[in-house]
């Protein structure tokens, strides 16, 4: 007893740590490129999104008190208190698939992923409040389906079915975990198929997921078709540079330690080398191994993300926490505490770096690629250019330089969102976008929330030398003019590490076309 009681205390530790440590970093770093763009779906609440379902924004939209406060912190506070309470998840999940050690272990290797630590337990992403429903549906999951004839497994399946449900509007990769549910039942438990609620437990996610159904119906199936083109099989050829960059950033996103653990224990468990219910390990299997497997297959023939496949990997964390708990009798295994420190080390590293610089410096003197080579920027700069934007319109209000109608605009979500957030939010100043709907993504249907267009007005073009885009004829020929641009200097640890480049696009002559489809 005193033994278990420590467990918890000691789970209670690291979850205190873990907010604390996670909601400092919130607090100081800037917005990342894609955070900062889900900042505009609280700002327009809609039942789906071009790029993913609603649930990210209604998460900001609750912890930042519906927009009350606006800062990073606040809308970076979902991932922190979900990221904690995921902690807990996964304690209570280990527990009931072992022991409460298991559970114990399992926390402290799912804190150490790289991906849920920083990814999705300080960012702001759709992976945030996917992470906490897909924890809560494998864990109804885990107790419902090796019972089909139990009563209290009727209700459990019904649970699994509402957060499933809530996971698939979180994000689409959550359907990963139907398919599991379902080849566990097919191959192991088919008396499943003779009970009703199964199959309530299937509508019950149909109907939670419904939204994002009828907007995708409504908008021509636009989200669908996009992930659909990111990936697949067809029309490409093998392109093994593509496949190499999936594996080692699923190597890197769950904390290489992590990843060679999980290997180790599914192969120690495929050939019976410690005790789990083999029901329970089969059905962790049949839920990670389609979603990894499947999305290493599409990065031999396009690009993908390692961070598609994470969910998969918190599946399989389990089996590691059950190998190690059986195979190692320190209260923390060595390897565990191996993980820890590789992630506190990266932590320290990266803080270190996207705050002072230190570790690396881009020496390309080419003003229009100054950082370009610098990725630690990507989170760095953009408020500095916020404040130096804010003297250029001023004074070219005071000089009559811009009319008083006047708006940002871009040609591409990134870096447009970062420069709507820190430059021309805090003015009043609108962000319209004139581009492709795939270069633009949700400010096509933001546009039209604004007000759109009008004529007369002038517009600012920011770039960065990051990536310097400077306007081009798809841009220039809805203006009379484009000026010569103000250049501002942004400074890290006293030295200047990027530009920006700000055009001032005048007279607005064309109303830009809609590209909502």
């Amino acid at each position: 007893m005193k033994k278990n009681t420590a467990y918890k205390k000691s789970v209670w530790l690291l979850m205190a740590l873990s907010f604390v440590i996670r909601a400092v970093l919130s607090y100081v770093l800037e917005f990342g490129n894609d955070e900062v763009y889900y900042r505009l779906y609280a700002l327009y609440p809609q039942w789906s999104y071009f790029d993913h379902p609603l649930m990210v924004g209604l998460v900001m939209r609750i912890f930042t008190v519906n927009l009350l406060f606006q800062n990073e912190f606040f809308f970076r506070l979902g991932s922190v208190v979900l990221g904690t309470l995921n902690i807990w998840l996964v304690f209570g999940i280990g527990k009931t698939l072992k022991n409460e050690r298991t559970g114990f272990i399992a926390s402290l290797l799912y804190t150490a992923s790289i991906y849920v630590f920083v990814i999705t337990g300080i960012f702001i992403l759709p992976d945030t409040p996917q992470s906490t429903f897909w924890l809560l549906a494998l864990h109804y999951m885990f107790k419902a389906l090796p019972n089909p004839g139990e009563k209290s497994a009727h209700k459990q399946i019904l649970l699994f079915g509402l957060f499933a449900g809530m996971g698939i509007i979180s994000k689409y990769t959550s359907v990963f975990l139907w398919s599991g549910a379902v080849l566990y039942v097919v191959i192991y438990k088919r008396q499943w198929l003779n009970e009703k609620s199964l199959y309530i437990s299937l509508l019950i996610s149909f109907f939670v997921s419904l939204p994002v159904l009828i907007w995708n119906v409504e908008n021509n199936f636009v989200s669908l078709f996009f992930h659909g083109e990111r990936v697949g099989f067809w029309g490409k050829g093998i392109n093994i540079n593509t496949f190499l960059r999936e594996i080692s950033g699923e190597f890197l996103y769950n904390n290489p330690v992590n990843f060679i653990l999980v290997m180790v224990a599914v192969i120690a468990f495929l050939r019976g080398k410690f005790t789990l219910e083999k029901q329970r390990g089969e059905m962790m299997l049949l839920t990670a191994l389609p979603m990894i497997v499947l999305f290493i297959l599409f990065s031999l023939f396009k690009p993908t993300l390692p961070h598609w496949t994470a969910q998969g990997y918190t599946t399989l964390i389990f089996l590691a926490a059950a190998w190690l708990s059986e195979k190692s009798g320190e209260a923390v295994p060595l390897p565990v505490k191996v993980s820890l420190t590789l992630l506190a080390v990266i932590l320290l590293l990266g803080t270190v770096q996207i705050k002072t610089g230190i570790l690396y410096a881009d020496k390309n003197g080419e003003i229009t690629r100054k950082g370009h080579n610098d990725p630690s920027l990507d989170m760095y700069g953009y408020g500095q250019i916020g404040k130096a934007f804010a003297r250029i319109v001023k004074k070219d209000r005071e000089t009559g330089k811009v009319s008083s109608n006047i708006f940002l605009t871009g040609n591409k979500w990134f870096p447009l969102a970062n420069f709507d957030y820190y430059a021309a939010s805090p003015l009043g100043i609108k962000t319209l976008a004139i581009g492709k709907l795939q270069d633009i993504h949700q400010y096509a249907w933001i546009n039209g929330l604004r007000g759109g267009f009008k004529k007369g007005a002038d517009a600012y073009y920011i770039t960065d030398s990051r990536i310097f885009r400077p306007p081009g004829a798809g841009m220039k020929k809805y203006f009379e003019k484009t000026e010569i641009p103000d250049t501002i200097a942004v400074y890290r640890n006293g030295k200047i590490v990027k530009y920006a480049f700000v055009y001032r696009l005048k007279n607005l002559k064309k109303i830009p076309p809609s590209v909502i489809p």
